[in-house]
């Protein structure tokens, strides 16, 4: 159970993309494709950066709460 006001994302990341986007598929979950490599966390932190911005929130705002180490994530979005 979330607190409230945090809202948490089901995100499937694709690291090595030739381009960097962050889309919602029709299922309710989002698709990340990174450029940054799965390398000392880079992957990661461009994967805060991309659902930041498409939320208008701050970085500081999106934590990687599972799956860091994976390819299935999922993101809190914390309230300001």
């Amino acid at each position: 159970m979330s607190a409230p006001g945090i809202r948490t994302l089901q995100v499937k990341a694709k690291p090595g993309a030739r381009v960097s986007a962050f889309t919602e598929q029709p299922d309710g979950t989002f698709l990340a494709q990174l450029k940054s490599p799965p390398v000392d966390g880079k992957a990661n932190e461009e994967l805060r950066v991309l659902v930041a911005a498409h939320l208008g929130v701050r970085r500081a705002q999106v934590v990687i709460k599972s799956g860091a180490g994976g390819r299935l994530k999922l993101v809190q979005i914390h309230p300001a």
